[in-house]
């Protein structure tokens, strides 16, 4: 049994960098080939071993529920037939897992995202997943690296990669000491620096898991950059006691935030599974 057994995923934003098609979708749901970013996130969360998985949502967002639920009329056009077999993957999900949903009425940031959803975590340390962050390992997953990084170091946890030294605006970035290798213990977080501002070119990418203490740390942390409730400056308090390390995954992450990463993604799945 894995140590962490929540996985929150903030689903809330209105992913405008795909409109129009997300008017009305969600972007959590737009399709790598034929399986939408969030249920890639929800794999990649059972393989670590985790089974509760919590969704912090906002108007516009039930197609998000209605994929992990059971469609009776759907179902019953395709029994017997060999299109069955194409929604096995999401029974095996709804089979082994519980997922709970709760609303951001307001996008106050991704800190704010993570504190609408202490009602379905508690007190108890679990992992964040942003279904934009698509990754790929050959193998253990992201969060299946990260669970044993966690039962050895018992703190916050954040994913990081290297990024061009000119794209650091886009991402909290650290700087921390190297403890062992890729593993770095965070000595600074700066949500969003300008390059000539930025600490070093280590990022932040959408994979964390957060020690309890958390949301009482996100409620004590003033609103950051844009006014917002940023879960870096959280992470930038629990880092100045040492309790925060940055690792360098092993894999490789598309962002699928952006129309360029998901074409890449969608790009580079089609030609593994048709490959």
């Amino acid at each position: 049994m894995s140590v962490i057994k929540k996985c929150l995923f903030p689903a809330a934003g209105y992913g405008t960098r795909f409109l129009p098609a997300t008017k009305s979708m969600p972007k959590e749901m737009l399709p790598i080939v034929t399986k939408p970013l969030i249920q890639y996130g929800v794999e990649e969360a059972m393989d670590a071993g985790i089974s509760e998985i919590a969704i912090v949502t906002g108007r516009g967002k039930r197609a998000i529920e209605d994929h992990f639920d059971i469609s009776y009329e759907l179902e019953h056009q395709i029994a017997g037939s060999d299109k069955e077999e194409l929604l096995q993957s999401t029974r095996d999900i709804m089979e082994r897992c519980i997922f709970s949903y709760t609303r951001q009425v307001e996008m106050k940031g991704l800190g704010h995202a993570i504190l609408v959803g202490e009602t379905l975590i508690g007190r108890e340390p679990f992992a964040v997943v942003l279904a934009d962050d698509y990754c790929i390992t050959e193998g253990d997953g992201v969060l299946t690296q990260m669970v044993k990084l966690y039962e050895k170091y018992q703190c916050s946890i954040v994913a990081i990669e290297e990024v061009p030294e000119d794209e650091t605006y886009r991402y909290g970035v650290i700087e921390g000491d190297l403890e062992e290798d890729n593993i770095y213990r965070v000595r600074n977080m700066v949500e969003k620096p300008a390059p000539e501002d930025a600490p070093s070119n280590l990022a932040i990418i959408g994979r964390y898991i957060l020690s309890a203490d958390i949301f009482d740390v996100i409620r004590n942390t003033p609103p950051g950059k844009n006014g917002e409730m940023q879960i870096t400056d959280a992470l930038q308090l629990q880092a100045q006691q040492g309790k925060v390390i940055g690792y360098r995954f092993t894999g490789r992450r598309f962002d699928c935030g952006s129309v360029d990463g998901f074409i890449e993604a969608t790009n580079f799945t089609y030609q593994s599974q048709s490959g």
